[in-house]
C-alpha cells in the first residue's frame, strides 16, 4: 500500500480510501466536480478500487444501489459540494427502507466559507435527515499523526455502521481546503518520513458477520400445535437464495402449512424445494367463500409483506396471531396485528428436534384445501394464455418465468409491472433472482438500479413500463462505463397502467392529462440518441426467440406496445373469473 504524500489533502484522501480497501470495499461511484478533486483522485488511482464516473447524481446513486444490493456490502458514492449531493436522495430513501448498504461521501467547502454566499456552498450537514444510519462531517484534512488515527477509526466505525445493526446509508460530509489538485507541497513529505503506512493500517481488515444460530425450538413448539396455519413469504433478496428457499422448506415441511409466496421472493422460481407452495393467493381470495374457509389461525411472515392488496385486506379483516421474522431492526407489521416479532433470518433458525412424527398424525385437510384451490387456478391459467394471441401485459408476466434462462436476474420495476407479475408468475425451478426498489415503491431510478444489478454480472433482464423507464433515461449514460449485459423489456402502454385501477380513472376531464400523463414517444429514436440496441416485438415467438440466449455485452431495449385500457379490462374481468372456481 502506498499513500500520496504530495499535500495535505492527497495524505487524507488516500488514507481514506485505502483504509476502506482494507474493510472491503471496492467499488466507487464519481460525479464529476471541483471540490470533490481529493476524493475523486484517491479513489481512482487505487488499483484495487473499481471507480466509475457517472455524470448524473440520481442515476449515480441508483446504480451503487443496484451494485449493493446485489452484493450486500457497501458501494461507495463521491459528489462536489452544493445541491449535488441532494441528487443522492431518493436512492438514500430506497437504501434506508430496503437495507442496502452505501457510503456517500460529499464534499464541502471549509468553515470560513460557510455561510457567507462563497459559491456552491450549502448547509450538507445532516442533509439527509434520519434516513442515514450514521453521519458525520470530517475535520478540515491534517497530516499530524491524531487525526490521522481518528481519520482510519472514522472510517472504520464508518463502514461496520453501514452495515449493523441494519445495513443502511452513512454520510461523510468531507470538507477541502484548496488546493484541491495533487500539486506538491515540498513539507509534506519530511513531515512523514517515518510513517510506516503497513504498519498503521494492520489492524484494519474485513470484519466476519457473526453467524449466531437462532434455536427456535420454543416457537416451533407452538406454531406445531395448530393445523390451520399458513407462512407468508414477502419480498426479499437473500445472499444465498436456494439456502433461504431450503429454510422455508425446511420449516413448511415440518409443520404442514401452505407457503404464500411473493414474486419478488426467490421462492416461486426454486417450486422443486418447495412442496407446500401456493402463488395464486391473490386471485384465491378474491373469491370471499374460499376467503373465509382459508382464514389460518396463525401466520408466520418472512420478512416484509407482499404486494398483494388482497392479502393484506384479509389479514387484517381476520387478525390472525402472526410472528414476523426478520433480522432488521424495523417494524413490518403494517397491519398492526397480534405480532410477535423474531429479530434473526431464517437460514439462521436451528431445531434440537423435529415434531415430524405428530404431524404426519396431524389433519393435513388445510393444506390440501390450500393446494387444491391453487392448482385448479394455475390450470385455468394456462388454459386462458395460452389462447391468447394479442400483446398484452397480463400473459408477458405469465410467459416470462418460462422462457427467461435459467439463473437470470430480473429486475421488476414498480407500478403494474410488480402487479401483473404477483398475478400470474407462476412456479418453477428455473432459479430465476428477482430484484427491485420496493423500499419506498417509487419509479425513481429504476433502470439505473437495474443496470447495477446487472454491472459484472451474469446478463440479467429488467421489466419496466414506459413512464419508469422515462423517468431515468440517464442511466443509460453509464453505457459505456457498463460491463456486461442487461435486456430491458419495455412494456409500452403510453402511460401510467397503475391509475386505470383507480377510480379517478372514471374522471375523463383530468385523467389522461394528470395521472396517465402518455408522453407519445418514439424510443426507437431514444434508443439510437444513446447508441441503445433496439427490437420491437410484434409477437410472442418474437420475444422467446429474443430472450433464449442473452448476449454477455451491452444494453438493448424489447419494446412490447400494449393497450393500456383493454389490458385494465382484461384484468379486472378475469381476476374475478379466475377466482370463481368450483372447490372440489
Amino acid at each position: 500500500m502506498q499513500l500520496d504524500f504530495s499535500n495535505v489533502n492527497t495524505v487524507w484522501s488516500s488514507l481514506l480510501v485505502e483504509t476502506l480497501n482494507c474493510l472491503g470495499l471496492n467499488t466507487t461511484i464519481i460525479c464529476p466536480g471541483s471540490r470533490s478533486t481529493p476524493l475523486t483522485v484517491a479513489f481512482a488511482k487505487h488499483p484495487n478500487m473499481e471507480a466509475i464516473p457517472i455524470l448524473d447524481e440520481r442515476s449515480a446513486a441508483f446504480f451503487a444501489l443496484g451494485i449493493a444490493k446485489r452484493n450486500h456490502l457497501p458501494v461507495a458514492l463521491v459528489c462536489t459540494s452544493g445541491t449535488a449531493g441532494a441528487n443522492f436522495y431518493p436512492a438514500v430513501i430506497e437504501a434506508k427502507e430496503s437495507g442496502v448498504p452505501l457510503l456517500i461521501f460529499t464534499a464541502d467547502r471549509p468553515p470560513e466559507l460557510q455561510n457567507c454566499h462563497a459559491g456552491q456552498a450549502i448547509d450538507q450537514v445532516k442533509l439527509y435527515g434520519h434516513y442515514c444510519n450514521w453521519q458525520t462531517q470530517l475535520a478540515i484534512p491534517s497530516i499530524e499523526i491524531g487525526m490521522l488515527r481518528y481519520l482510519r477509526q472514522t472510517m472504520v466505525f464508518a463502514w461496520e455502521r453501514s452495515l449493523l445493526p441494519n445495513p443502511g446509508v452513512v454520510h461523510v460530509n468531507c470538507p477541502f481546503r484548496e488546493p484541491l489538485a495533487p500539486v506538491v507541497d515540498a513539507a509534506v513529505q519530511p513531515s512523514l518520513i517515518t510513517f510506516d503506512s503497513q504498519d498503521f493500517l494492520s489492524g484494519v481488515f474485513p470484519q466476519q458477520k457473526p453467524n449466531t444460530n437462532f434455536l427456535a425450538d420454543e416457537y416451533l413448539k407452538e406454531w406445531s400445535s395448530y393445523s390451520r396455519g399458513i407462512i407468508i413469504v414477502g419480498l426479499a433478496h437473500p445472499k444465498d437464495p436456494k439456502s433461504y428457499c431450503q429454510a422455508i422448506a425446511k420449516l413448511a415441511q415440518c409443520l404442514n402449512f401452505p407457503v404464500l409466496a411473493d414474486v419478488l421472493s426467490p421462492v416461486r422460481n426454486f417450486a422443486e424445494i418447495n412442496p407446500n407452495l401456493i402463488t395464486t393467493y391473490d386471485i384465491i381470495l378474491r373469491n370471499s367463500h374460499l376467503a373465509q374457509q382459508l382464514v389460518p389461525d396463525i401466520v408466520i411472515q418472512i420478512g416484509e409483506l407482499p404486494t398483494s392488496k388482497e392479502l393484506r385486506q384479509w389479514l387484517e379483516k381476520n387478525q390472525p396471531r402472526q410472528w414476523i421474522v426478520s433480522h432488521r431492526f424495523d417494524n413490518f407489521d403494517s397491519l398492526h396485528n397480534r405480532t410477535v416479532h423474531i429479530r434473526a433470518k431464517i437460514e439462521s433458525f436451528t431445531f434440537t428436534q423435529f415434531p415430524t412424527i405428530e404431524n404426519h398424525k396431524k389433519d393435513h385437510s388445510f393444506l390440501n384445501h390450500w393446494e387444491r384451490v391453487d392448482q385448479q387456478i394455475e390450470n385455468n391459467l394456462q388454459i386462458t394464455f395460452s389462447k391468447i394471441q394479442d400483446l398484452s401485459e397480463a400473459k408477458i408476466s405469465w410467459l416470462l418465468p418460462q422462457i427467461l434462462p435459467k439463473e437470470t436476474s430480473i429486475f421488476i420495476a414498480n407500478s403494474m409491472p410488480i402487479r401483473y407479475t404477483e398475478f400470474f408468475w407462476l412456479p418453477n425451478n428455473r432459479r430465476i433472482i428477482p430484484y427491485f426498489n420496493r423500499g419506498a415503491n417509487g419509479i425513481d431510478g429504476t433502470l439505473s438500479s437495474a443496470l447495477g444489478i446487472a454491472h459484472n454480472n451474469q446478463s440479467s433482464v429488467l421489466l419496466t413500463g414506459d413512464l419508469a423507464l422515462l423517468h431515468d433515461t440517464n442511466g443509460f449514460l453509464i453505457r459505456d462505463k457498463f460491463k456486461g449485459h442487461l435486456t430491458i423489456i419495455l412494456v409500452n402502454n403510453n402511460g401510467g397502467g397503475i391509475f386505470e385501477m383507480l377510480p379517478i380513472a372514471q374522471n375523463q376531464a383530468l385523467f389522461e392529462d394528470f395521472f396517465a400523463t402518455p408522453q407519445n414517444l418514439d424510443f426507437s429514436q431514444l434508443c439510437a440518441t444513446y447508441r441503445i440496441e433496439y427490437k420491437m416485438i410484434e409477437n410472442y415467438q418474437q420475444l422467446e426467440i429474443s430472450l433464449t440466449d442473452l448476449s454477455y455485452q451491452g444494453i438493448r431495449v424489447l419494446e412490447i406496445p400494449t393497450n393500456r385500457k383493454q389490458d385494465t379490462l382484461w384484468l379486472k374481468t378475469h381476476l374475478s373469473k379466475f377466482a370463481k372456481i368450483e372447490d372440489k
